[in-house]
């Protein structure tokens, strides 16, 4: 077979957490503008294939006795692309429960770890795409430059690249004045255990998504408007910090805080655009639910985000975690207290996605969302995607363990205009 490549190590550690509660695969849903006719699914498929150089991961299955890529000599692009039969006529309240369904549903090792649903139209002439990419084949920058690969058009225009993550890493692991430095990065982000999360319960397989949206020049207005310049993802976590605080007192928890995971990527600007895979490290930020002043809160998010940047936090972590594959021993030790629900409660992340106005089979774009699965006693994922001046953010959890996630995606967006109207009436 031609195509042999070996999974990196952050691979193979994506393909060792599936569970029977875990299926280990990002989803990005492509809600397109209303059209008199259904997007034309041969057309689509003949697209998609057409983009899928031989070579590209996409064509590519996993062998998992080695583990390595290899080429796929059963790929049938049919299998891959299709049709969701049975959403014709739904609003998008039912696009949101279909792509729950999905989320929910494996993908199949055997052949390549991604696949593309078209749900609809719905009842307004819309229609959705909903992207499967399994974690182990692209982390959440490297999917944005599969589907740019592949799916959308023009190719190339408005690319997401990592913002700030032009970063050289230590490929031998931390040394010299980097392992100095690591006691008191390891302080900051894994030595202060919290107190018991009300988000730490335990997740079967099914999903439920919901989602919201903002004018990305909005957040970017209400960050510029503080003493000390906040970026848009510290206003994104103060909106999340709002939404939870509000909609957990509903619920009847009143929760002082909780800490949030915020995945970092560590690609390079620099970096080939065609190349795949995870270059992930993370940083731990409180979110000070307990606080009632919107501005308040994003002032002190903004404050620890930023000392966490200037330390260089996620990049000497990413550096720990690959010098300690050496020991596994300790890395799973390591890997065990970085897990757990007392080092943080929920994961919130964004990624910055295409600036211009994308089409599918001639079709515009009219939104972009992510979604991210949440883990065992993590029951809550927050991910946040820009896209031509908006930002989408999608919420994912189990709804046995989390129900009606609807009413914290609009408390959300409630937060964000408590926030707007705080910073810029």
């Amino acid at each position: 077979m031609e195509g042999w490549d070996r999974l990196s190590v952050d691979d193979v550690r994506l393909l060792e957490l599936e569970s029977a509660a875990i299926a280990g695969h990002t989803l990005k849903m492509v809600m397109l503008e209303p059209s008199d006719a259904p997007l034309d699914i041969d057309r689509l498929r003949e697209n998609v294939d057409m983009r899928l150089e031989a070579g590209s991961r996409g064509r590519e299955r996993v062998a998992l006795s080695d583990p390595r890529w290899v080429t796929d000599d059963e790929f049938d692009i049919a299998a891959h692309v299709r049709r969701r039969k049975g959403t014709t006529g739904i609003d998008e309240r039912g696009v949101w429960a279909v792509a729950g369904e999905l989320m929910a549903e494996r993908l199949d090792h055997g052949h390549p770890l991604w696949a593309f649903d078209v749900i609809g139209p719905l009842a307004d002439g819309r229609e959705a795409v909903v992207s499967r990419i399994h974690h182990a084949m692209a982390d959440g920058i490297s999917c944005l430059r599969f589907l740019d690969e592949v799916l959308w058009e023009p190719s190339g225009h408005g690319q997401s690249r990592p913002s700030g993550a032009a970063v050289p890493a230590a490929a031998a692991g931390p040394r010299g004045h980097e392992l100095r430095r690591l006691p008191a990065t390891l302080w900051r982000e894994l030595g202060h255990r919290a107190k018991e999360s009300v988000l730490d319960r335990r997740i079967g397989a099914a999903r439920e998504l919901a989602f919201t949206t903002a004018p990305l020049a909005e957040l970017k207005a209400i960050g510029a408007s503080r003493p000390s310049r906040a970026t848009v993802n510290d206003v994104l976590l103060a909106s999340v910090s709002g939404g939870l605080r509000a909609w957990l007192a509903a619920a009847g928890e009143h929760v002082g805080g909780l800490r949030a995971r915020v995945p970092v990527s560590l690609h390079h600007r620099d970096e080939n655009p065609s190349k795949l895979g995870n270059r992930d490290s993370f940083l731990n930020v409180d979110l000070p639910l307990s606080e009632p002043d919107p501005l308040a809160r994003l002032d002190r998010i903004s404050s620890r985000t930023a000392a966490c940047k200037v330390a260089g936090d996620a990049q000497e972590l990413y550096d720990l975690f690959h010098a300690l594959a050496r020991c596994p021993p300790l890395e799973r030790a390591l890997e065990r207290i970085a897990a757990h629900p007392h080092e943080f409660s929920l994961a919130v992340s964004n990624v910055p996605g295409p600036r211009a106005v994308l089409t599918v089979s001639g079709r515009p774009v009219e939104r972009l969302y992510s979604v991210a699965e949440p883990s065992q006693r993590h029951a809550l994922r927050i991910s946040a995607i820009s896209y031509a001046g908006t930002v989408g953010v999608g919420v994912c959890t189990d709804p046995e363990a989390l129900p009606g996630i609807a009413g914290l995606a609009d408390a959300i967006s409630s937060s964000i205009a408590e926030l707007r109207h705080a910073a810029l009436a």
